[in-house]
């Protein structure tokens, strides 16, 4: 069983940024990819980015290639997602997830656990 808390949501202009962190308890942090995806009322739960089990890989959606970065940290059991020159389309809430295998996955279904998420809301 793994438990996942993120935070570092909130609201900020078109243009700033924001640092989401997800922090994961429960199994090997190790051994998991970890993926962050999100949602805005009355659409499917979108990808959004994901990281390999070693931190070296990480695969984005089109829309925040270059602006949203995802990174690993072992020692604090914590994946953060650093996103840049936002837009109000990314408004949504954001969940970091966990699947129990390797490689860098896209598809919701394969992760297995959920964060609770955390609005994010950008201004124009």
């Amino acid at each position: 069983q793994v438990q996942l808390v993120e935070s570092g949501g909130g609201l900020v202009q078109a243009g700033g940024s924001l640092r989401l962190s997800c922090v994961a308890s429960g199994g090997t942090f190790s051994t998991y990819a970890m993926g962050w995806f999100r949602q805005v009322p009355g659409k499917e739960r979108e990808f959004v980015g994901c990281v390999s089990r070693g931190g070296v890989y990480t695969d984005y959606v089109d829309s925040v290639k270059g602006r949203f970065t995802i990174s690993r940290d072992p020692a604090k059991n914590t994946v953060h997602l650093q996103m840049t020159s936002l837009k109000p389309e990314d408004t949504a809430v954001y969940y970091c997830a966990v699947a129990m295998s390797r490689g860098l996955l896209r598809r919701a279904d394969e992760y297995m656990y959920w964060g609770q998420g955390t609005q994010v809301t950008v201004s124009s």
